[in-house]
């Protein structure tokens, strides 16, 4: 996919796949994202991944599946490229953030090794309440 292709795609699916509008992102912010040095993802029209690589450490930014896509083991591949590229990168470690109450996604990270290292708490802000968002890393 061509970048601005690529960015269109991983808005498209971003819009979709989050409730929040604070985590929707446009086009345009996606292509920023998208360019920024360090910054690794795989992009599809149903699903993408966005790896930040920083020296020896890598932060997954965001990953996510449309909806009618889950359950199907489409997150879990993306996730297993994303540690796949960031170890051959250079990096040793992998950081994400997943909001408490997404109970789904904290079962993937969990069966793929990762574990809770931190919190924030009422990060996320949810139409009727604040949400945690639970810091997990994995060595890789």
């Amino acid at each position: 996919m061509e970048p601005d292709a690529r960015a269109s795609a991983m808005a498209d699916v971003l819009q979709a796949s989050f409730e929040s509008p604070s985590q929707q992102w446009s086009a345009r912010a996606s292509h920023e994202i998208l360019c920024r040095p360090g910054v690794w993802a795989e992009v599809h029209t149903d699903r993408c991944v966005v790896v930040l690589v920083a020296a020896d450490e890598a932060e997954v930014l965001t990953i996510a599946v449309k909806p009618g896509g889950r359950r199907r083991g489409r997150g879990r591949a993306l996730l297993q490229s994303a540690m796949r590229q960031a170890s051959d990168l250079g990096a040793s470690r992998l950081f994400l953030e997943v909001a408490s109450d997404n109970k789904a996604a904290r079962a993937l990270y969990w069966r793929e090794g990762f574990r809770e290292v931190g919190r924030r708490k009422g990060y996320y802000q949810r139409p009727d309440r604040p949400v945690d968002a639970l810091v997990l890393a994995r060595d890789l």
